[in-house]
């Protein structure tokens, strides 16, 4: 299932907030996450909305500090003039295009038809998630995605043993499975015959 070097090599900080090296980090992620959903789905709050009202609240708070500050000698705020510098914007750019690029070759390759068994297991796991999409709503779906990766790897740390065990025997069982569909259904369907070109 995972590697335990899969999440430190995406990154360190990232690594130890999914693992859970870094308790007070992960803790906090989770809350937030948990809090955005809870905002969103429970009470029905609009994005928008929270939107407007942070950027009013931020406002006020930057109009009183500085009126503030001019009366009692304080230090005005010191906001600064470029917060998501273009270097940065542009490699968010570039690493969503070529992630993009990677995964239209991955479908396209799938959805050649090259390998029968991978294009079956992702029609599958296509109609998989759309039968769970279609009795959730998106964000439930979004937290319920965002709780499985803030837990899951965690878990899988602590229970290695057990977790590859049942996979084994999961695994043994689909391919059994795959093997009985194969011999009573797929090796039935009527091929065309092979094409063979001579060379001129």
């Amino acid at each position: 299932m995972w590697d335990k070097s899969y999440f430190d090599v995406i990154g360190g900080k990232f690594a130890d907030i999914v693992m859970w090296r870094d308790k007070r980090s992960s803790a906090a992620v989770l809350i937030g996450g948990t809090l955005a959903w809870f905002l969103f789905e429970v009470l029905e709050y609009n994005l928008l909305t929270l939107l407007c009202h942070v950027s009013i609240m931020a406002m006020l708070v930057v109009f009183l500090w500085s009126n503030a500050a001019a009366l009692m000698n304080w230090t005005p705020p010191k906001i600064p003039d470029v917060i998501l510098s273009e270097r940065a914007f542009k490699e968010v750019a570039v690493t969503f295009h070529h992630k993009f690029n990677q995964f239209s070759s991955i479908l396209h390759h799938i959805a050649s038809g090259k390998d029968l068994k991978l294009f079956l297991m992702a029609i599958g796991f296509l109609w998989i998630i759309s039968v769970i999409g279609s009795c959730f709503s998106a964000l439930n779906l979004l937290y319920f995605v965002f709780v499985c990766i803030q837990t899951l790897p965690a878990l899988y740390e602590h229970y290695e043993y057990e977790v590859d065990h049942l996979t084994a025997k999961g695994m043994q069982e689909l391919k059994k499975l795959y093997r009985n569909l194969d011999s009573r259904i797929l090796s039935k369907i009527p091929r065309g015959p092979a094409v063979v070109k001579e060379k001129l």
